[in-house]
């Protein structure tokens, strides 16, 4: 009874073999013989405490991206758009001019017509020809304009200026002695909520001629918890993203070019983020403490330094007037845009980096470069929560107390927390719950950083992360066709139906089963690529002789 199970033993063998543990399962038909079969497809999980061997992909994909665009010497191609593209989009402005002729008439037929074919144009172009951003939409003539509130950009008066020079539209850095390209790795930190406990240094020296070294403390924990500040700390973590946007958007009008950015959020012992970046080219140490120092964030929000409501006593929904009431009067809560601060108010909340920064200078293809990408990318695959010793108890107690907080902080303007504060969102229904956002802003994994762990600039390699996912496929492909043997041909669409499995389906094979079938296929795939690899290696090592015997022959 001690002895594993068979499908513990099938999970740890896929595991040890960087196989999806957990499928997901898609039944593929095949339109031309009407064969069908279950194919297991991977989770795609960046979590290694959820699938570790697709964290591990996801890493190293990661991290080739890091490496391959940090040190670049020449500008990274701007992708063109294909012939399928344009042509997409020539027919989308036929489209836009139908519509306009629609709304014209007054044709509400047609005007619905177009609008479909204008969904599924705009869905192919971006799922089937990777078309980011915006695409313009119908005007609508008859919705009545949003007002928009103007604040000034003057800068703050307890901020330092900051240089300001025109962008140019380049990536690169400057060249050092014709042949020396260095580029930065940069630390930024969020500033002091309150004294924690630090690595203890040196000792006592007793009677007996010794020195005793003092119990250490839990590291990052409160010395004080009263005197700690944990609603500046939770509102800094909600608005950390934004900071980091504005510190980018500073450098580059500081030095006056395009800086490009690999960087990595991640968790202190305090639980506090801090920003770790791989920067492309050389920038002055000032000048990157001086930006770091003059960056901040106001959040024009409204104020919510303390709950209104709480416990039993909390807003209810009145269906007459379809708004969110106070429960004594059952009068309206005021809404999310008529709560704003006027012009000549204060933000309800400034977000700044700490006198802390870590500046350090790297020079690509060595020893150091290759650490450095390791250092940077080495907790992609945990979660904000998990990278920081949660085994004791006073850290359990920290975090504990930082979720209190994050509880009562909304993470948005349609964030339910507002009405706790006696606000309602932006949005708001019937089916909110006062106070309860399943946002990740407020879960203990996130620990109020919500947003993407890895931020990329657009310019880093020019490519997106799926593409460089691509590079490694048709990588192993190039070797495949380059010791002649097969290369199995991607699916094609158009002769296949994809359709999600039941739950109930009786012609779904067992997970062990499927598992171990992966791991049979994913071990030929590796049998191939090593002997394609020998192949190449002996080819080029013949080649290589051959014309070692050509040159000495002819210098004899």
């Amino acid at each position: 009874m001690k002895g594993p199970r068979g499908w513990e033993i099938a999970r740890a063998t896929a595991e040890a073999e960087d196989v999806c543990i957990r499928p997901l399962l898609k039944r593929r038909t095949n339109l031309d013989t009407g064969a069908s079969e279950v194919v297991p497809i991977a989770c795609g999980s960046r979590l290694s405490s959820v699938c570790p061997p697709c964290a591990r992909r996801y890493a190293r994909i990661v991290r080739g991206q890091c490496r391959e665009g940090w040190h670049l010497t020449e500008e990274p191609a701007e992708p063109e758009p294909d012939a399928d593209t344009v042509w997409l989009m020539k027919f989308r402005a036929d489209l836009m001019e139908q519509g306009r002729e629609a709304q014209r008439n007054g044709d509400a037929d047609a005007l619905e017509d177009v609008r479909e074919a204008l969904a599924d144009v705009d869905q192919q172009l971006r799922q089937d020809n990777g078309v980011r951003g915006k695409l313009p939409a119908l005007d609508e003539p008859d919705a009545p304009a949003k007002p928009r509130q103007v604040r000034s950009t003057r800068r703050r008066q307890d901020s330092p200026d900051l240089p300001r020079k025109p962008v140019e539209q380049r990536t690169i850095g400057r060249e050092f002695a014709g042949r020396y390209r260095p580029s930065m790795f940069t630390t930024l930190t969020l500033p002091s909520y309150g004294q924690v406990h630090t690595p203890t240094r040196g000792g006592r020296r007793c009677s007996c001629g010794r020195n005793h070294r003092p119990e250490s403390p839990v590291l990052g924990t409160p010395v004080d918890v009263a005197s700690y500040d944990y609603r500046r700390e939770a509102r800094d973590l909600i608005h950390f993203s934004a900071l980091a946007d504005r510190f980018w958007q500073n450098l580059r009008r500081a030095v006056g070019w395009n800086v490009q950015y690999f960087a990595v959020v991640e968790s202190q012992r305090r639980l506090a983020p801090h920003l770790h970046a791989a920067i492309r080219g050389s920038i002055p140490r000032a000048l990157i403490k001086q930006v770091a120092a003059a960056t901040y964030h106001q959040v024009w929000w409204p104020p919510h330094d303390e709950p209104v409501y709480g416990g039993t006593r909390l807003p209810v929904w009145v269906p007459e007037r379809s708004a969110w009431c106070d429960p004594d009067t059952r009068e309206p809560l005021p809404t999310f845009e008529e709560s704003l601060p006027g012009a000549d108010e204060e933000p309800a909340h400034v977000v700044r980096f700490g006198d802390q920064v870590d500046i350090r200078g790297v020079l690509g293809g060595g020893e150091e470069a290759h650490r450095h990408v390791n250092y940077l990318t080495k907790y992609v695959t945990k979660a904000i929560g998990e990278t920081y010793a949660d085994a004791t108890e006073a850290h359990r107690d920290h975090a504990d107390r930082l979720l209190v907080e994050l509880a009562v902080t909304p993470c948005s303007p349609r964030c339910p927390v507002w009405l706790l504060h006696g606000i309602q969102p932006k949005s708001a229904h019937s089916r909110m719950n006062p106070g309860l956002c399943k946002g990740n802003a407020h879960k203990r994994a996130t620990l109020g950083v919500a947003g993407r762990r890895v931020l990329v600039s657009r310019k880093w390699t020019g490519k997106t992360r799926a593409e460089h996912a691509q590079d490694r496929r048709d990588h192993v492909h190039a070797m495949l066709s380059a010791a002649g043997l097969p290369v199995a041909s991607t699916t094609s669409a158009g002769r296949y139906v994809w359709e999600p499995v039941s739950p109930t389906d009786p012609g779904v094979p067992s997970r062990s089963y499927l598992l171990l079938q992966a791991v049979a296929e994913r071990r030929r795939w590796k049998a191939e690529f090593e002997q394609a690899r020998l192949i190449v290696a002996a080819r080029d090592a013949t080649c290589a002789g051959g014309r070692a015997g050509e040159d000495g022959g002819s210098n004899a």
